[in-house]
């Protein structure tokens, strides 16, 4: 009986501890085991869906792809982050060791997550590999980097993306506060109504050719020519 009492109560204090240290808090700019977004200057004045991602670690510290052989750790490059998505522990698989979440067993083949056994594990392994990449807003850029996070932890079943993750962002990511929210939309509210104003209809063709060819390259290098943007 009194060996049965002491597991309830190690596993009441893993779940509170587990608890304790998944909690969100924006003024320090913690959010442990989450996606984190933020928008990017002109760019996402134009096309506000587009912008500058990171994941954390345990502790909740933010890990960007931010230029050549540089992952940036705790300095989020374009400013504070404005949308966060926490990963649920369910639905998050660490192979073969004990996972940071619950200490459940995983057995999970393939050879690169042979030593993976907690989910900072899985983000050194991927921030020692993009280390050594050039940085290219177009074919590997801070995308590239979350989504090899992503399918290294084999986060719902892997098969990540630069398209996917930023529509899986734009709808399931929450925002920070209402003022982060203003701060993401409100330079494209303000541009684009300048723009119709005093560009009319020019402006908006403009508008169009451009969105077109950017969300356009990603597209056909994500799903046409598949070694074009790297993973």
């Amino acid at each position: 009986m009194g060996a049965e009492l002491d597991i309830e109560q190690q596993q009441q204090m893993m779940e509170g501890s587990y608890s304790q240290t998944t909690q969100i808090d924006p003024k320090r700019a913690r959010f442990p085991y989450s996606v984190v977004w933020s928008p990017l200057p002109v760019i996402s004045w134009f096309i506000p869906c587009i912008g500058h991602i990171g994941i954390c670690r345990e502790d909740g510290v933010i890990l960007d792809f931010a230029g050549p052989n540089f992952v940036c750790v705790d300095h989020f490059t374009f400013g504070a982050a404005t949308r966060y998505f926490q990963v649920p522990k369910e639905k998050c698989c660490i192979p073969l060791g004990q996972s940071a979440y619950n200490g459940v067993e995983h057995n999970t083949e393939g050879e690169n997550r042979g030593d993976l056994r907690t989910w900072d594990d899985a983000l050194r392994k991927s921030t020692q590999e993009f280390q050594h990449r050039s940085y290219n807003l177009f074919t590997c850029n801070c995308h590239s980097f979350v989504v090899n996070n992503l399918n290294r932890l084999d986060f719902l079943s892997g098969g990540w993306n630069v398209v996917n993750l930023a529509i899986f962002i734009l709808f399931n990511g929450r925002w920070v506060s209402k003022a982060s929210m203003l701060r993401s939309i409100l330079p494209f509210v303000v541009v684009f109504f300048l723009g119709v104003i005093f560009g009319g209809f020019t402006f908006l063709k403009f508008w169009f050719f451009f969105t077109s060819i950017l969300i356009g390259w990603f597209l056909l290098g994500t799903y046409c020519f598949k070694n074009l943007i790297q993973l």
